[in-house]
């Protein structure tokens, strides 16, 4: 089964607040799709905090102007997910999945699995690990954007997996187009 990586941004961590997600990556191998999401009404007053922000360099406008609606992100997401296993390097990957299902007004599609049990599933010791993390590393893809983020958590994967048919190429472009 095709291991796809998936990486949510969002208005905040869940301990500063009630948390919504604002952009979500996916990643296998070399390719990505990235979505920038509009906040929906049901996040109507929950929390940005600037820190947030900071770290992915969106603003508040920015994604009400330039995101698309979480309906529509979402319904390209599970298309876009299809029969693949999904992997994250969060546990709050699969919160931010429920918020969006819930504004889609749909069940949760899949579960999202922690890279902890690719990790156990390749018996992968910290040596293992850290090579992995350096390989992903030495790309320099930009990280706090979902689509970089992704893109490294696949050239992690693909190293642990020993599968380095293309390694990821720098992004210029992080928004899918409309």
């Amino acid at each position: 089964m095709t291991i796809l990586t998936i990486d949510f941004e969002a208005s905040c961590l869940p301990r500063h607040g009630r948390s919504f997600p604002i952009e979500v990556g996916v990643a296998a191998g070399d390719q990505y799709r990235s979505w920038v999401i509009q906040p929906h009404d049901r996040w109507t007053g929950w929390d940005w905090t600037i820190e947030a922000e900071a770290l992915h360099g969106l603003t508040l406008e920015q994604i009400a102007r330039e995101g698309l609606p979480a309906a529509r992100v979402f319904a390209e997401l599970v298309d876009h997910v299809q029969g693949r296993r999904v992997v994250a390097d969060s546990l709050l990957d699969q919160y931010w999945l429920d918020e969006l299902a819930a504004a889609a007004s749909a069940p949760t599609p899949f579960v999202i699995d922690h890279i902890a049990m690719l990790f156990d599933e390749q018996r992968a010791d910290d040596a293992r690990i850290a090579a992995a993390v350096a390989y992903a590393d030495s790309f320099g893809l930009p990280r706090h954007r979902a689509a970089g983020d992704a893109l490294w958590l696949a050239a992690l994967t693909d190293d642990l997996m020993r599968i380095r048919s293309c390694p990821p190429q720098p992004l210029t472009l992080l928004a899918a187009p409309s």
